[in-house]
């Protein structure tokens, strides 16, 4: 999830088809050889609050997966669509601060068919702030303002209860690096006409040769 300050946010949604169905309680076709209905999977992932920018299929090991973006108008709001209904949300300002909660519970509990799953996947949430980040309760933060929770496949199938916290500064790291840029911009403009100026005195004070 790429979040906004403003509550819009991107959403990427990566999955093998059987962890899917599994999750989410999809019924797609788990067969390697299946073709992906991708109007199908559009249609589950759309409601008046989420809208489907694209769906792709790929392979790998076998496996069939599903890649889903998906833009969302309010993700306060994200629990009102099914493929994300296992959660509560909750995402505004809290005094100098923003703050985000997700409450993610069991899964839905759907076929996932005949996966050779060995026991060691994990299910994670990639979470992109827009600002510095104040707080987090993930045991595995990465670089910047990006935020992972990581599950094992396991106890997410049997909805061992997860929840993701962040805080955040009420600047959008991008509106820094704007005012940075203006700042920076700014100052070398005033030392270049300071120079400017400086050349154009000390040329006109400089007294005229005589012949």
């Amino acid at each position: 999830m790429y979040l906004s300050l403003d509550g819009t946010a991107t959403v990427y949604v990566n999955s093998s088809v059987s962890a899917l169905n599994a999750l989410r309680g999809t019924s797609l076709d788990t067969s390697p050889t299946a073709p992906l209905d991708r109007e199908r999977i559009r249609d589950y992932f759309s409601t008046p609050n989420t809208h489907v920018t694209w769906v792709r299929p790929s392979r790998r090991n076998g496996r069939r997966f599903v890649h889903v973006r998906l833009n969302v108008d309010d993700v306060a709001k994200l629990a009102e669509a099914a493929p994300f209904a296992w959660s509560s949300y909750q995402f505004g300002r809290k005094e100098n601060q923003f703050v985000y909660l997700q409450n993610i519970g069991p899964p839905a509990g759907g076929d996932p068919g005949h996966p050779s799953w060995n026991g060691r996947e994990l299910v994670a949430f990639r979470l992109h702030l827009p600002s510095k980040i104040e707080y987090q309760n993930t045991s595995d933060p990465k670089r910047g303002n990006i935020l992972v929770w990581e599950q094992p496949l396991a106890d997410r199938l049997h909805g061992v209860p997860l929840a993701l916290e962040a805080r955040m500064q009420t600047q959008s790291i991008l509106y820094r690096t704007i005012l940075l840029f203006a700042a920076t911009f700014l100052a070398v403009a005033v030392a270049f006409a300071l120079l400017i100026w400086w050349v154009m005195r000390r040329g006109v004070s400089e007294p005229v040769g005589q012949t």
